[in-house]
């Protein structure tokens, strides 16, 4: 049987399989589902536990002579088996033996890295799925590691709108084991509750002189120089530009909200209230939706897609010169 990761813990509360084969390189996952294993075999009396690396020289007698033994006090046992790679001949053979009869005293773990769709479909990996769960560990990107953020947020009792969730996401790149760092620390500063964008900013962000969202602000309110001034310093304080990016799009993206309602006849301050803009933010928005044309930021709004493909690497050039490309057309706009 396949499972997912988030799948686990759910499997593990209907019943315990003789067998778990974790498969993967992201270490954060890896090791939290192997740990649920664990936790879940213990809770049913699986108190020993016996630990093989496998490594160049490795006997895999001695792990089928452990499979085979029956301990002195007939406890039940955790055999855990770790490979830096796909097992060889005589490991895949040694796994076939084991499965053919898994020991009724025993639970299997097996972490190994990511396998390959033909190293699924071998014999031992196939006996494997017949016999126990495979689970499979991907590196979390887009949706899904937003999503993860957010259940690893409600986990500490932390709430997050998807704003600030996307930004996390940028800050951490797809590394989770800086995003849970990054999410104890928010939940060390700020404990159990709603977090905001700017929290979420102030506990991620390194940057000890120069701000996003002055950045922002200054950009609306059409000050050029200090625009730039900011941004190149975010630059060379180091901050990530999809961090940066991530603030001005949401700007500009709430600014097309404002434009689009205020012109069908609703009343700015109701606008920026059901937005969340306020205080020296609403002054901003206030000013740049009657200073700036709504095609203009909607123009903003698709470069900063094209900003976003070069900060990936998906397209050729510097994301920071595409930033201030972004910052200058708002900022010199009348």
């Amino acid at each position: 049987m396949r499972l997912r990761p988030d799948q686990l813990v759910e499997a593990l509360d209907r019943g315990l399989a003789p067998l778990y084969v974790l498969s993967g390189d992201e270490p954060l996952q890896l090791g939290e589902a192997a740990d649920a294993i664990r936790m879940a075999a213990r809770d049913r009396g699986y108190g020993l536990r016996e630990l093989f690396h496998v490594e160049p020289g490795f006997s895999w007698s001695t792990f089928l002579e452990a499979g085979d033994s029956v301990p002195l006090f007939g406890d039940r046992r955790i055999l855990d088996l770790r490979l830096n790679a796909k097992p060889d001949k005589e490991g895949a053979a040694a796994l076939l033996r084991y499965l053919d009869r898994p020991p009724a005293d025993a639970i299997l773990i097996v972490i190994l890295p990511r396998l390959s769709r033909d190293e699924l479909n071998t014999a031992w990996a196939r006996a494997a799925d017949r016999v126990g769960v495979i689970v499979q560990v991907w590196p979390l990107q887009g949706r899904e590691l937003v999503a993860w953020l957010d259940r690893r947020m409600n986990r500490l009792g932390l709430l997050a709108d998807q704003s600030g969730l996307r930004l996390l996401a940028a800050r951490v790149e797809g590394n989770l084991l800086a995003a849970a760092q990054e999410i104890e620390k928010l939940h060390i500063l700020y404990g159990a509750g709603r977090i905001e964008d700017e929290q979420i900013l102030a506990a991620v962000c390194d940057c000890a002189r120069y701000d996003v969202f002055d950045l922002t602000t200054a950009m609306l309110e059409g000050h050029t120089l200090r625009t730039l001034r900011i941004l190149y310093g975010l630059e060379g304080e180091g901050v990530a530009p999809p961090v940066v990016l991530w603030a001005i799009t949401r700007e500009l993206r709430s600014l097309a909200v404002v434009q689009k309602d205020t012109t069908r006849g609703l009343p700015m301050d109701g606008v920026l209230a059901r937005l969340r803009i306020f205080d020296k933010r609403k002054e901003a928005f206030a000013r740049a939706a009657k200073r700036l044309d709504r095609d203009g930021v909607l123009d903003a709004i698709r470069l900063c897609c094209r900003v976003d493909r070069v900060a990936k690497g998906l397209e050729p050039g510097n994301p920071w010169l595409g930033l201030a490309d972004v910052c200058l057309r708002i900022a010199t706009s009348h």
